[in-house]
C-alpha cells in the first residue's frame, strides 16, 4: 500500500491494512499490532503524526 506521508490516515485505512497483514501472515490482531507498529511505523508513534497514529489506535 503506498502511503503518502502528508496527508493524516483513516481508521478505515488501518482496518483494511491490519486485514491484510492478519491474511497475509496469518497473525493475531496483536501480532499484525506490533509487526504494523515495528514496520510500518519504523517504532516510532510520530512518523506519520499523531492524528495518523491515534486512527491506527481506533481501528485495533
Amino acid at each position: 500500500m503506498t502511503v503518502n506521508n502528508g496527508s493524516n490516515l483513516s481508521k478505515e485505512y488501518f482496518i483494511s491494512y491490519l486485514k491484510l497483514v492478519m491474511e497475509a501472515r496469518s497473525y493475531s490482531l496483536e501480532q499484525a499490532k506490533t509487526y504494523m507498529f515495528n514496520n510500518f511505523f519504523k517504532n516510532s508513534k510520530e512518523v506519520y503524526g499523531k492524528e495518523s497514529y491515534c486512527n491506527f489506535l481506533l481501528a485495533i
